[in-house]
C-alpha cells in the first residue's frame, strides 16, 4: 500500500445532544465512523444505538458506518476498571489485549484513509479506549511511513460569565 495520510478523529456520544454530536462530525468533515463499542445496542445509547446510528449517519451526513468489535476492551478489563478505577492498569491491560489480538497487523490501514472517526461512549478521550486505539494504530502505521493525525471531537463548554458584583453604597449614592 502506498503511503497514507489520514486524520483519525475520536468521538463519544455521552453528554452530547444528537445535534452536537452530528455537528461535530460534520464540521470535522468525517467520511467514515468506526464503532469500537462491544455493545452497540445498549438502552442508554439513545441516538447512538445500532441500527439507528448507521441510518442517521448515512441519511444526515452521508457518513459510512462500520462496527469493529475487535477494538473493544474485554469484559474482564472493563469490570476490573469499574472495580478499581485504576486507569494506568486499564491502559496496560487494553494495550496488551490489542497486542494479543494482533490489531496492528489485522486492521487494514485502508479502512482509516481520509477522515475517519472512532466512536465509543465516553464524553472525553482522556479515559477512553478510543484514544488508546488511535494512538496505538497511529504509532504502528507511522513506522510503515504513513502519516496519521489524531483529533478528539469534544464539546467546548463555554465558561459562564462572572457575575457582576453589586457596588457598595458609600453614602453618596441615593437609595
Amino acid at each position: 500500500m502506498a503511503s497514507m495520510k489520514s486524520i483519525v478523529f475520536t468521538i463519544g456520544f455521552t453528554r452530547k445532544s444528537a445535534e452536537e454530536f452530528f455537528r461535530l462530525l460534520q464540521d470535522a468533515g468525517v467520511k467514515k465512523l468506526i464503532d469500537v463499542r462491544e455493545n452497540r445496542i445498549g438502552q442508554l445509547a439513545g441516538f447512538a444505538k445500532f441500527p439507528d446510528i448507521a441510518f442517521l449517519l448515512d441519511r444526515i451526513l452521508g457518513i459510512a458506518y462500520l462496527h469493529e468489535p475487535r477494538l473493544a476492551p474485554s469484559a474482564e478489563i472493563r469490570q476490573a476498571y469499574r472495580k478499581t478505577k485504576d486507569w494506568p492498569a486499564y491502559e496496560r491491560s487494553f494495550i496488551e489485549l490489542m497486542r494479543e489480538r494482533k490489531i496492528s497487523e489485522s486492521i487494514d490501514p485502508s479502512q482509516f484513509e481520509g477522515e475517519v472517526a472512532l466512536l465509543c461512549s465516553e464524553a472525553t478521550p482522556e479515559k477512553c479506549h478510543r484514544r488508546l486505539i488511535a494512538e496505538y494504530l497511529a504509532q504502528y502505521w507511522e513506522t510503515l511511513g504513513h502519516h496519521i493525525e489524531i483529533r478528539h471531537l469534544i464539546i467546548e463548554k463555554p465558561v459562564p460569565p462572572r457575575k457582576k458584583r453589586a457596588k457598595k453604597n458609600n453614602g453618596t449614592h441615593p437609595l
